[in-house]
């Protein structure tokens, strides 16, 4: 067998590897040579087993035209990595034809192990993802590429979700008038410009402040025999969202469906430049697993709702075999989640009748900070506004009985009853403002490891539901008294952060125990370090992102992070998130019983091993960094 390393680091991306991936890499790629010129393979026909890396002679790509003239004609020598698109992309089949010149020796590794890699490191999948999304640019290539027209050839498409961003599509110009237009005047400048939404500026600086829509005038004028004279900006709807045009297309939909808007305004360098409509986007996307989000939405009852949960598995597994990655698939979940407990409540309200006082339904925990998976409990609470002495008991009755009924179609649907008890049915996490207040000041200045585990769980609280300026103003006065906490306060934080360790023996080879017959390590367990260690740093940086990810990202923007450790961290989490929910899917879909957290190490490749392994380290190394920091020992 040939050193085949020095020709990988030499390749785009496997560059990017670690030296003891390589090698792993090297061991299961296969030498081919090409005795004559050869079609080696032809665009959307020849299914390719894996990647090609020339090692010798050249690689010609290109499009065959109605002619059977080729086109995008593109000529490759060593080192280059053929077929990546193809199989990330487009379920395996050749993008473009190749012709293979006589005398060209390429090594193939096979498809699966290439997914791994992917699966391991968003670097090297991105490169894939970003290298298509350029292409895409380009119309002729576009022109050639095949739109898939069923559900089953729909992967190509949908995979443009979280590989395209904003920027690379055309989204639609502004039309805009001032406020003080009156609203038969914009009805004219919509007419005139042939749009469905007008979008109102401030006078004062221009800003766009609300949009208008031909529902709008419906609803809002000629339903509510409204004055036409009057100015467009007393019938306007709100909110008003934005997003950078260097974002991904899911993002889009995702934010979208969070802020409840069906218009998105697109910001490049601080100005706004166009926007996009939620028809237009799921439209476009008709085969994406996020369209189900909206079906979730018409579910009428628990039993509905159900069924739709139990869906989300197979829908997760299709994401997952595409390469997405694991933080993209664990934010689907939790917004099917969210919206899933949204129905609940609404239908709770209407069973039993609005409340008396204002309040919000919150969620901690997994879901929390957006990281979901498919083996999920409840973690909640509720918080209500306080009341004069005469109607709190009223109050409060009416809210354990909201928070029972609540937990208890959660559980039916399949989020099960929190074993901890964290959850808004037990009377301990559902109570007013400023007794939540209290619980929180309390748990600051009382250091106690009790308080510790109670302030760390809760802090990852979001809203959900209800009148979000209670959390808000909770949120606040949280930050208030983190600005002087007690001296043990973020040491006792940060041991709560360091009681779990990864699963590296003193050899650094992955620790397991026994269950059954099976080897099997704890993933839950190995990803809490990082969840906790984020956290920490999150609480002593006020950081005010719940996300794991996003507090990531935030740190190092801050500069606490290095642009190293931030990608190691990003790399590692998502890489064991992903590996979670491949092996929740398998558990329900293959073995036939209720997910959990436990991996069954036979049932890990080579690479995977070594991944972890490498995973496990960075681990370690961060908690060490914490132990420094946060209690002065090592």
């Amino acid at each position: 067998m040939e050193n085949l390393i020095p020709l990988l680091q030499r390749t785009p991306p496997f560059s990017l590897l670690s030296e003891s991936v390589l090698s792993e890499v090297a061991e299961s790629m296969q030498k081919k040579i090409f005795s004559k010129e050869t079609l080696a393979y032809r665009q959307e026909v020849t299914e390719l087993q894996g990647v090609d890396i020339i090692m010798e002679g050249e690689y010609q790509t290109f499009f065959f035209d109605a002619s059977q003239n080729k086109r995008c004609i593109e000529i490759h020598h060593s080192p280059y990595c053929f077929g990546g698109i193809s199989v990330v992309l487009n379920r395996v089949r050749a993008l473009k034809s190749v012709m293979v010149k006589k005398g060209t020796v390429v090594y193939t590794l096979p498809k699966n192990e290439f997914m791994e890699l992917c699966n391991a490191n968003e670097e090297f999948f991105h490169y894939f993802t970003s290298d298509f999304g350029k292409k895409m640019l380009d119309e002729e290539f576009a022109h050639f590429v095949k739109t898939p027209a069923s559900f089953e050839e729909s992967y190509f498409a949908a995979d443009q979700l979280y590989s395209r961003k904003i920027e690379s599509i055309a989204y639609k110009d502004i039309v805009s008038c001032s406020e003080n237009t009156p609203i038969f005047e914009a009805a004219r400048i919509m007419a005139q410009n042939k749009v469905s939404c007008l979008f109102i500026r401030r006078e004062t600086d221009q800003n766009i402040v609300g949009y208008a829509t031909d529902i709008t005038l419906r609803d809002n004028v000629i339903a509510q025999c409204i004055d036409p004279q009057k100015p467009v900006s007393e019938v306007m709807d709100n909110p008003i969202v934005s997003i950078s045009n260097d974002a991904y297309l899911y993002e889009a939909v995702l934010m979208m469906f969070k802020t409840k808007t069906r218009y998105l305004l697109v910001e490049k360098e601080g100005e706004m430049v166009g926007f996009l409509s939620r028809n237009r986007l799921l439209s476009e996307q008709a085969q994406s697993p996020l369209v189900f989000i909206q079906s979730v939405k018409q579910a009428g009852n628990t039993t509905e709702l159900r069924k739709k949960w139990l869906q989300v598995p197979d829908m997760i597994n299709q994401l997952l075999g595409r390469g997405v990655h694991g933080e993209i698939a664990s934010q689907i979940i939790t917004t099917i989640a969210d919206t899933i407990t949204i129905k609940v409540i609404e239908n709770v309200i209407r069973q039993i009748g609005k409340p008396s006082a204002r309040f919000v339904f919150m969620v901690t925990g997994s879901e929390g900070r957006k990281e979901q998976t498919l083996s999920t409990d409840q973690d909640n609470g509720i918080i209500y506004e306080d009341k004069a002495n005469e109607h709190r008991e009223m109050v409060r009755e009416y809210f354990l009985d909201f928070a029972k009924r609540v937990s208890d179609d959660l559980n039916t649907i399949g989020f099960v009853y929190c074993k901890g008890e964290f959850m808004a049915s037990n009377p301990k996490w559902t109570h007013s403002l400023s007794h939540w207040k209290r619980n929180y000041e309390e748990w600051i200045n009382e250091t106690v490891p009790e308080n510790a585990m109670k302030f760390s769980t809760l802090f990852d609280c979001r809203y959900i539901y209800g009148e979000e300026s209670i959390i808000a103003e909770l949120k606040d006065f949280i930050q208030e008294q983190l600005q002087a906490p007690n001296e043990r306060f973020f040491s006792f934080i940060a041991k709560n952060a360091l009681q779990y360790e990864a699963p590296l023996t003193f050899f650094k080879r992955i620790k397991t125990q026994t269950i059954g017959k099976a080897e099997v390590f704890d993933i839950k367990t190995a990803m809490s370090p990082i969840v906790d260690l984020l956290r920490v740093y999150a609480l002593k940086h006020t950081i005010d992102s719940e996300n794991t990810g996003e507090r990531m990202k935030k740190l190092y923007e801050s500069g606490v992070f290095s642009k190293e450790q931030y990608q190691e961290l990003h790399h590692s989490y998502y890489y064991l998130m992903a590996l979670r929910l491949k092996n929740q899917v398998y558990q329900i879909n293959i073995e036939k019983k209720m997910p959990d957290n436990y991996i069954e190490i036979s049932r890990l490749t080579k690479i995977e091993r070594v991944t972890l392994t490498e995973i496990f380290k960075t681990i370690s190394n961060f908690q060490q960094g914490i132990r420094m920091k946060f209690t002065g020992s090592l």
